[in-house]
C-alpha cells in the first residue's frame, strides 16, 4: 500500500500522522518507507538531522541519475526508511509543470523499490499544485487528516474535486482509506459538532479513532522521536496504535 497523506489546508496534523503512523506500522513488523514531499521538512526533522541531508526527494524528482535508493535513511527505527526532503522542493513546481511525465515522476521512481517496502506513507504539502498531484498519482490511497474546528470542512470540496480529477485519467484505482479527526476534544460541545458535521460529508470513511490535542505529540518531533519511543504511554501513542489498526482493517 502506498498512503499519501493529504490535505491543502495546513496545521492539520498531517506530518504528526505521517511520523506517528509510519511508526506504528514499523512496530508491527511492517518494513515501510516515510517520503517528506514538504518543502518545510517536518517529518524529515522529526528524526533526522536536517543539516546532515545532501540529496533529498528534490533530487529524485528532478534528476534521472537519482534514485530514491541513492537518499534513503535510517529513522533510527527498525523497519522504517526515510527518503528526506528539503527546501528546495518548493521550487519544483515550476520544473514538473510542462514536462511530459510531470504528473507521473514520483509514481515511475517509487517504482523499483515498491516490493521492497510492506507500507509506503507520502507525507505532502499544504497545497493541492503538482507535488500533491505526484502523491496521488503515485499512491493507492489516500488518507485526509481534518482538524476538529469550527472551519473543518473549509477546502474539502477542492480536495475532492482534485481526487477525482485523478481518478478519471492518471490513476483510476485510488481510494479514500479513511478520514481522521485530529486535534480533537470529544468533551466539549464543539468537539461532538464537528464529529458530526465530517461525518454527515465522509459518512463511513470517517475513522472510529480520533486524535486528541496532545502536548506529547507536539514536543516528540524536537526529540527526534515518534511518539512511541517518547511517550510510549501517553494517550497519542494510543490513539496512532489505534489508528493504524484501522488502516490495517482497511488496506
Amino acid at each position: 500500500m502506498i498512503i499519501s497523506i493529504t490535505n491543502q489546508k495546513g496545521g492539520v496534523g498531517k506530518t504528526t500522522t505521517a511520523i506517528n503512523l509510519a511508526a506504528a506500522l514499523a512496530q508491527k513488523g511492517m518494513k515501510t518507507l516515510l517520503i517528506d514531499l514538504d518543502p518545510q521538512a517536518n517529518s524529515t526533522m522529526s528524526y533526522v538531522n536536517r543539516r546532515s541531508v545532501e540529496k533529498s526527494m528534490f533530487d529524485v524528482l528532478t534528476d534521472a541519475e537519482v534514485s530514491v535508493q541513492d537518499i534513503l535513511r535510517p529513522s533510527g527505527l527498525r523497519n522504517l526508511d526515510l527518503a528526506p526532503a528539503r527546501i528546495a522542493l518548493a521550487k519544483i513546481e515550476s520544473k514538473l509543470l510542462g514536462e511530459i511525465d510531470g504528473h507521473f515522476r514520483l509514481r515511475d521512481k517509487i517504482e523499483p523499490i515498491r516490493q521492497a517496502y510492506d507500507a509506503i506513507l507520502i507525507d505532502t504539502p499544504p497545497t493541492l499544485g503538482m507535488i500533491t498531484v505526484n502523491a496521488m498519482v503515485a499512491s493507492t490511497h489516500i488518507l485526509i487528516p481534518i482538524q476538529s474546528s469550527y472551519f473543518a470542512l473549509e477546502g474539502t470540496d477542492d480536495l475532492l474535486e482534485t481526487i477525482d480529477k485523478i481518478k478519471a485519467r492518471p490513476n483510476p484505482n485510488l481510494r479514500i482509506l479513511g478520514v481522521v479527526i485530529t486535534l480533537h476534544d470529544k468533551r466539549t460541545v464543539l468537539g461532538k459538532d464537528v464529529f458530526k458535521q465530517i461525518a454527515s460529508v465522509f459518512g463511513n470513511k470517517v475513522f472510529k479513532t480520533t486524535i486528541s490535542k496532545s502536548v506529547r505529540l507536539e514536543e516528540s518531533p524536537a526529540h527526534q522521536e515518534s511518539i512511541f519511543t517518547f511517550a510510549p504511554r501517553s494517550s497519542g501513542a494510543a490513539e496512532y496504535y489505534s489508528l493504524s489498526e484501522e488502516v490495517l482493517s482497511r488496506v
